[in-house]
């Protein structure tokens, strides 16, 4: 028996192989998971699921169809309107992968998911620890300064790859120092 709580709306889960299985799923407008036989409220259980990635999962095993299908999507699909075919995936408004209450959710199209995420608070503090960091790095600041003078001299005669080269570190590292993702600090 489950306790419901006060305006919270339950709606059976369909996917690929849910008649084949024993038991029927449900998610509630909360964003809790229930398995059940006949009604979610009389014979229903809570389910906590699984993490996949930071993200709340269930993990059906169906005929044909081994699968994990991930909680906020599936509230998505129940409880809010697409507005349109763009809009592929699935943000949590607060950051909060593990807070599948549907107010929470949104559908986004991959500009505006791209760009949610470089606003979560965990990706900020990640970028501020980076930004600080000064150990276990291949380059120095001085070397970071030459580097940025050379790429941004129009007149180089080196490519990319030679000055990557030069120093012992990848292409990407130089791309990312140029655009400022790496060493953005460094003038």
């Amino acid at each position: 028996m489950i306790k419901k709580i006060p305006g919270e709306v339950w709606k059976p889960l369909q996917f690929p192989g849910w008649k084949q299985l024993r038991n029927r799923y449900a998610l509630s407008s909360a964003g809790r998971i229930a398995s059940y036989k006949e009604k979610i409220v009389d014979d229903g259980k809570l389910l906590s699921g699984s993490l996949t990635t930071g993200y709340r999962t269930l993990n059906l095993h169906r005929p044909g169809n081994k699968g994990t299908l991930y909680i906020h999507r599936e509230m998505a699909k129940l409880f809010l309107k697409r507005l349109s075919p763009s809009h592929k995936y699935v943000i949590h408004v607060n950051h909060n992968k593990l807070d599948n209450n549907f107010r929470n959710l949104k559908w986004a199209t991959l500009d505006v998911m791209i760009s949610h995420q470089q606003d979560s608070p965990a990706k900020i503090a990640y970028k501020k620890k980076q930004a600080n960091k000064t150990v276990g790095l291949k380059l120095t600041a001085s070397q970071v300064k030459k580097i940025k003078l050379s790429l941004s001299n129009k007149n180089r005669k080196l490519t990319i790859k030679q000055i990557a080269d030069q120093y012992d570190v990848s292409e990407m590292t130089m791309y990312r120092i140029k655009s400022g993702e790496n060493w953005g600090k460094v003038r």
